[in-house]
């Protein structure tokens, strides 16, 4: 005999993305945050450290966002670490090395985060429904 059971009763759901505007707004600020303070506690002829701040932000914020929240993301930081991270201050540049690199980095950051949540959580979901049958590498599962 054959019995329905509704797998949407016990299994949670995968957690719906962050909306795109709230994630570029909090990159607007967070963005700004982290190169005002690179600026005054490292000074703003040294644009590595703010780079490798704003990629982490990009990680960041990736994780909660839609892929399509990553290239806005990416402008937003660089933005900021073009206009306020190098000299003169305030005023937006473009060196074709420098940028292209800086906005690689800052995409590939914000890419990164998101596809490292997308993972996470197709492999929480596969668990929940796999539940009970572990495989050779499965060492937190029970055992049939």
């Amino acid at each position: 005999m054959i019995e329905w059971a509704s797998l949407s009763a016990e299994a949670k759901p995968v957690p719906r993305p962050v909306a795109t505007p709230w994630v570029w707004a909090v990159a607007f600020g967070g963005a700004l945050t982290l190169v005002a303070l690179h600026t005054a506690f490292i000074g703003p002829d040294r644009p590595g450290p703010a780079l490798v701040a704003l990629s982490l932000l990009a990680a960041l914020l990736g994780l909660p966002a839609r892929f399509t929240a990553a290239p806005g993301t990416a402008v937003l930081c660089w933005l900021f670490l073009n206009g306020f991270a190098i000299p003169p201050a305030g005023t937006l540049t473009w060196a074709a090395h420098r940028d292209t690199f800086w906005l690689t980095c800052l995409c590939a950051a914000a890419l990164l985060g998101t596809a490292m949540a997308r993972v996470h959580h197709a492999r929480v979901a596969y668990r929940r429904i796999t539940t009970g049958v572990a495989g050779p590498f499965d060492t937190d599962l029970p055992a049939e």
